[in-house]
């Protein structure tokens, strides 16, 4: 049975100031660093084979503190079916002055409506169908292989792939935390 170890990316600079940061490429803080070596930690004593990363440097950056303990892991393939959600027009403002221009309830809207897009952005329903894709290639390709796949990827692509792997419902979707500092597990 394949094993995944899926994780979000260490904190960015976007994220520890509250700005939407969807396909910014975003640098790791310090504490995102640490964040980032801890999950090396946490996942030393795996194997890892396979490795799936976006292409944003985000993501690649926390893999490589993962992937430091594992000289066996021979494949890093880049899928941005894992690429964090659109956030369009909204990428690089903070939170706080989208509350102030469009309101409270819309900001609640754009950033936890499962299908509100902010503008030229993406729901969290059309996250959902690429991360399906995602997903029903990762079965395909290794359902029943005796092969460990680690998943560095975003907060919302991860919510997204819970929803999926673990049948969860929209309101369960759009309420959970995605940490920095756990893994997930899940065999297919």
């Amino acid at each position: 049975m394949a094993t995944i170890y899926l994780f979000r990316h260490g904190q960015t600079f976007y994220n520890a100031k509250k700005i939407f940061t969807g396909w910014k490429n975003a640098r790791l803080t310090e504490l995102g660093i640490l964040q980032a070596k801890n999950m090396g930690l946490l996942l030393k004593d795996k194997t890892i084979n396979v490795a799936y990363r976006s292409h944003l440097v985000r993501t690649r950056d926390t893999l490589d503190q993962v992937l430091k303990y594992h000289p066996e892991c021979r494949e890093i393939i880049i899928d941005d079916r894992i690429l964090e959600r659109s956030y369009g027009k909204l990428e690089g403002c903070s939170h706080q002055v989208t509350i102030r221009k469009y309101g409270q309830e819309q900001f609640d809207l754009w950033h936890r409506d499962f299908f509100t897009r902010p503008p030229a952005g993406e729901s969290y329903a059309d996250v959902e169908i690429r991360v399906q894709k995602f997903v029903d290639d990762l079965k395909r390709l290794y359902s029943g292989k005796n092969i460990n796949i680690a998943i560095s990827a975003h907060g919302n692509s991860i919510r997204l792939f819970r929803k999926i792997i673990e049948n969860a419902t929209i309101e369960e979707t759009v309420s959970w935390i995605i940490p920095y500092d756990k893994y997930l597990e899940y065999e297919i």
